[in-house]
């Protein structure tokens, strides 16, 4: 599997920046002053490049909310039992979930992924793909959260989503997550991989007081210390594997198995983000495909960010995850898409230039 997995990063390119000439010409010639929508023309410029020219197409959009489980949990890093992920799973079947309730309204598929939830198969759902790697992760605090295969199999699971979204004509991916606890190893992942301190990065999670941030704090420096020689070796699969889960290594193949495709990937808040460093650190090329969708209100994700030098497009004091704040981006791509292709041009519109 991990010749396979080998070859997928192997197949990702840069995208062609010589491209960015003809497509800045494009947006310069659009009947506005140069620049005036912002970062909106950024977008733009990113879509063109990932696209290899224009006109440029957003439809259809597809979020994966990918679901997991973490033996971490046994640590009370939560004020949630574990349960809930299963539970969540089924209500986003049942059309109820904010990501429901934004997929919905940005026109975006939706599909839920079970990646590594506790308990037995789910009834079968259309909206459902049921591709369980194991049922949950191991305690990171205590050793490796997964052995190499299972992240293997996690990622190249997250590879075969952007596959098959690519053979539906998806054109911009959204990543989502639902995971009891799975805060723990995204927080462990950005202080592995970017030299962070636990107590710099640990947030409220799903609502932790004083004392619970500070418990789990110390899990974090547990679990970082007892996978330290992998921490040591820089080695960014084996860090995946040692601290993180089933569904983030399934959205970091997600991100991986996007940019291959040369689709633009919207990735969320916290958790996501942390799939996207793994991805990140496994192919720097992902960088050119995927937008940072929002800063999220989690405690740490601006730091992580910022030393990702990176910077969110959306604020909105979002914390949720489930691809929520994917989904509001996507708002924005559609918009940048249509401002590229149908805004008329000083040149056909016949309206002066500025001198």
């Amino acid at each position: 599997m991990k010749n396979d997995f080998e070859a997928v990063v192997a197949a990702i390119a840069p995208v062609d920046q010589t491209l960015s000439k003809a497509g800045q010409a494009h947006l310069d010639d659009l009947t506005k002053p140069q620049g005036s929508l912002g970062r909106l023309e950024d977008l733009a410029l990113q879509m063109y490049l990932v696209q290899e020219g224009g006109p440029l197409s957003s439809d259809p959009m597809r979020i994966y909310t990918v679901a997991g489980d973490h033996g971490v949990n046994a640590e009370g890093v939560s004020v949630y039992p574990q349960e809930v992920t299963r539970q969540m799973v089924l209500n986003f079947l049942n059309g109820g979930a904010g990501i429901n309730v934004l997929a919905e309204t940005v026109g975006a598929q939706l599909y839920v992924v079970d990646a590594g939830c506790c308990g037995s198969t789910f009834d079968e759902h259309p909206s459902l793909i049921q591709a369980k790697v194991a049922p949950g992760t191991a305690n990171l605090a205590v050793g490796p959260a997964m052995t190499q295969e299972q992240c293997l199999q996690a990622l190249m699971l997250g590879v075969s989503l952007a596959d098959r979204a690519h053979a539906d004509g998806v054109k911009v991916l959204g990543t989502g997550e639902m995971g009891i606890s799975n805060t723990t190893p995204s927080t462990a992942l950005y202080c592995a991989y970017l030299g962070l301190k636990p107590e710099a990065m640990t947030g409220l999670g799903t609502g932790l007081d004083a004392d619970g941030v500070s418990a789990k704090a110390k899990v974090i420096y547990k679990g970082l210390e007892a996978n330290k020689a992998v921490v040591e070796s820089g080695d960014a699969l084996d860090i995946l594997t040692a601290l993180g889960g089933l569904e983030i290594a399934a959205l970091a193949g997600l991100i991986l198995g996007g940019a291959k495709n040369r689709q633009l990937i919207c990735v969320d808040g916290f958790i996501s983000t942390a799939a996207y460093l793994a991805a990140w650190k496994l192919c720097p090329a992902v960088k050119e495909y995927c937008i940072i969708s929002h800063s999220s209100a989690e405690g740490g994700h601006v730091s992580a960010v910022k030393a990702m030098g990176l910077n969110p497009y959306l604020d909105l004091g979002f914390r949720l995850g489930e691809g929520t704040g994917a989904a509001c981006a996507m708002f924005l791509v559609r918009s940048a898409v249509n401002m590229f292709n149908n805004m008329a041009t000083f040149s056909d519109a016949g309206v002066s230039e500025a001198e």
